[in-house]
């Protein structure tokens, strides 16, 4: 008989519906509700991707089916794995989806973040929540911290890249004035002075995708920065954008490594206010199609999944 091994799939979560996002942003900041102004930019912003209609969540739940499609298809002699969700700000959440697994009689597991850049502040505080709820329900978990130079996940998105300077160049434009702007979600400066390796992480990312797909003309560059008063890793993408355009670069792809799905941070702050910009610029921007659920990216986790079993000796096959 296969043993059964749980694989949390955690990732930041996004509101059902637009009745979710009062909920979901007071979560977010730690129990304090937002002020009715913020409450009503950030509903709009939803309002502008979606149209009230909420796909962002069947994002996520599309990824946990793909990977455990994908899981299933290895079928390894001795073992079988049962992905269970776990959302950062929605239900079901972390603790949910660890409590979830005991109340299934799972008493193995691997726990995974949906990014593939590893910092104490994003993909270590999913960890330390799992961990904890994990301690107390009796499931004994490992977990996979990053997985940013899997070279899987470099082809997809090196051929994503590839993709749209093919359609740059089918546009009438020349491919090497075409600049790459690699980017993610920026964070405080502070993580810095605690050798967090997000930043470097993110670094060797776009190194290797554009070694594979052939670019020498690019950058890294930051996007969608919280609203606080400590200050915030940059430059922001918008204004790498107005510094190129001085220096008269017309063409720009905005490849966001940091991200795999479509949500707010890829659909508002890239397709809606980047492209704003870049219209006021008298600039041509192309951003890569998000992986979602990629087979490339889909048998990225799954390796990494079953990668970590074979190193804590759950599985063999």
């Amino acid at each position: 008989m296969k043993k059964k091994i749980g694989v949390l799939v955690m990732s930041y979560g996004t509101p059902k519906s637009l009745d979710d996002v009062e909920a979901y942003y007071t979560h977010i900041r730690r129990g304090n509700p937002p002020a009715p102004e913020q409450l009503k930019e950030l509903k709009d912003r939803y309002e502008a991707i979606v149209g009230g209609v909420f796909p962002l969540r069947e994002n996520t739940d599309r990824q946990v089916e793909g990977i455990q499609a994908e899981l299933d298809r290895l079928e390894l002699p001795d073992a079988e794995f049962v992905c269970y969700q776990g959302l950062k700000h929605a239900h079901p959440f972390i603790e949910d989806g660890v409590r979830n697994m005991a109340a299934d009689g799972i008493a193995e597991a691997v726990g995974i973040v949906l990014a593939p850049h590893y910092s104490t502040m994003s993909v270590g505080s999913y960890i330390k929540r799992a961990k904890e709820t994990a301690e107390e329900t009796g499931v004994k978990m490992s977990f996979i911290e990053s997985y940013h130079l899997h070279p899987k996940l470099i082809e997809a998105f090196s051929k994503r890249v590839s993709a749209k300077l093919d359609a740059f160049v089918e546009s009438g434009a020349p491919r090497d004035e075409v600049k790459v702007l690699f980017s993610a979600h920026s964070l405080p400066e502070r993580i810095l002075s605690i050798g967090d390796p997000y930043r470097d992480q993110l670094l060797e990312t776009s190194e290797a995708v554009a070694a594979a797909a052939g670019v020498t003309n690019w950058q890294f560059t930051w996007q969608s920065a919280g609203r606080t008063a400590e200050p915030w890793l940059g430059p922001d993408v918008l204004d790498t954008m107005k510094e190129l355009s001085e220096k008269e670069v017309r063409y720009m792809l905005v490849s966001p490594l940091g991200f795999v799905s479509d949500h707010l941070e890829v659909l508002y702050d890239l397709d809606i206010e980047a492209q704003d910009v870049a219209a006021e610029l008298d600039v041509r921007l192309m951003r890569i199609d998000s992986l979602n659920t990629d087979p490339l990216y889909m048998q990225t986790i799954a390796d990494c999944i079953v990668t970590e079993c074979k190193k804590g000796a759950l599985v063999h096959g």
